[in-house]
């Protein structure tokens, strides 16, 4: 498990528990034994399932038998995953444990909403950066469960030359031969038709072109000509997406998958034992 995904769990739990689970310790024996399990109460797409374990281990540790995986497609009803332990680790960890589920596997339902609507094509669905501050690992990881295909993990692994880098730098072709330097994938927006053109005629192979209909979106692609991927964003939701993977698009982006997938309804029931 990455440092970074033990350290979201450590925050998380210090929010919610904080000095002590003062409900529990009140009403619950230190000894008391219980077990538990998750339930879908909705279909959905099952993500989440790594940060369990570990969440459990931060507060003393109890036995997980996980029934189904990440990507899972579940039902109303089904078990997601039995836990046994002292019931009041399994009573402070619920809600935490809930949360990431529940964010996350809502992540993936609308991911594999998405990448539905562009099966036959030669489109592939991108999640985005605009994720939760500090959940980016663990929202990606959802998307790619759902079937979407993940974009870069931030601004240190690929180029994005977006307009604000253009203006900066003082213009495309500026910036296209200062970034080549970097020696990672380099990706340029354009938003105007000259500026597709220098891009191309700059040697640019990945295309960002953003805020355009599906027919002004197919008129630029056949101007592209196969010279370069064409990835097109901006206002892209499920009632439309089919329509820009028919363009001829190589890529849609899709920055809703992250940023507002709504959270699925899992619920956590417990027992003595």
């Amino acid at each position: 498990m990455n440092s970074e995904i033990h350290d979201v769990i450590a925050r998380a739990l210090a929010e919610d528990i904080g000095a002590g689970d003062v409900t529990t310790n009140a009403c619950v024996a230190p000894d008391t034994q219980a077990e538990g399990y998750f339930l879908a109460r909705e279909s959905m797409v099952l993500a989440g399932c790594e940060v369990l374990q570990p969440l459990y281990d931060a507060r003393g540790g109890a036995r997980l038998e996980m029934l189904r995986e990440n990507g899972s497609h579940l039902s109303e009803g089904d078990r997601i995953a039995n836990i046994t332990g002292t019931a009041r680790t399994l009573l402070e960890c619920e809600r935490t444990a809930l949360n990431f589920l529940q964010r996350l596997s809502g992540v993936a339902s609308l991911a594999h909403e998405y990448a539905s609507q562009v099966e036959g094509t030669k489109c592939k669905v991108l999640d985005t950066r605009k994720t939760t501050p500090g959940l980016r690992r663990l929202e990606k990881a959802a998307a790619a469960a759902g079937g979407v295909v993940n974009h870069r993990m931030g601004l240190f692994d690929a180029i994005l030359i977006k307009n604000n880098h253009i203006a900066a730098a003082g213009g495309v072709r500026q910036a296209m031969d200062r970034a080549r330097a970097a020696g990672v994938p380099i990706e340029i927006e354009v938003r105007a038709i000259d500026e597709l053109h220098e891009a191309l005629d700059s040697g640019a192979d990945h295309l960002l072109i953003d805020n355009l209909s599906p027919q002004q979106a197919a008129e630029w692609i056949r101007l592209v000509a196969g010279r370069a991927k064409v990835e097109l964003s901006g206002g892209i939701d499920l009632a439309s997406v089919r329509n820009y993977a028919e363009t001829g698009a190589d890529f849609v982006s899709v920055g809703a998958i992250t940023h507002s997938a709504p959270a699925k309804d899992i619920a956590f029931r417990l027992r003595l034992v």
